[in-house]
């Protein structure tokens, strides 16, 4: 099934309700954080999709977090811009996730590489969309 809102994450088993768990988003965060601050510095076009890769995966950590929080378990990624655009209410966000999930998986499933100029600005908007993120966490009273 491919899941076409928030309301199909359920039904395929793909989102799940839990007792929300602030200690492992907490541990998730840091994770992120840990990740961010080991990804190299001078983006180069040899290391820009594996820079690229660990600002990805930052973002569904901190993604997942906040899932946590508000009492959501989310197993894929489509599932997670649903909860971005409808849970969140974040439909802009949504769409540049939805732009960086099909880069990178494009890279990791098929191994395309990116383009240094594609990745820099897939890095960019990683990291702006998890500034993002992190603001709209704050004002909804969950600082990460």
């Amino acid at each position: 099934m491919s899941e076409r809102s928030w309301k199909d994450c359920p039904k395929a088993g793909n989102s799940f309700n839990i007792s929300p768990d602030a200690e492992k988003a907490k541990s998730l965060i840091e994770i992120a954080k840990d990740r961010i601050s080991q990804a190299q510095k001078d983006i180069n076009e040899k290391n820009v999709n594996f820079v690229f890769e660990d600002y990805y995966l930052s973002l569904i950590e901190i993604l997942h977090a906040i899932a946590l929080i508000k009492g959501h378990k989310i197993i894929n990624h489509i599932c997670l811009k649903h909860f971005l655009k409808e849970i969140l209410k974040r439909e802009d966000l949504s769409i540049i996730f939805d732009d960086l999930r099909y880069k990178i998986n494009s890279l990791t499933n098929y191994g395309n590489k990116m383009e240094f100029e594609v990745g820099k600005d897939a890095l960019e908007k990683s990291r702006e969309l998890i500034d993002e993120i992190r603001k709209l966490s704050f004002q909804k009273g969950n600082p990460l």
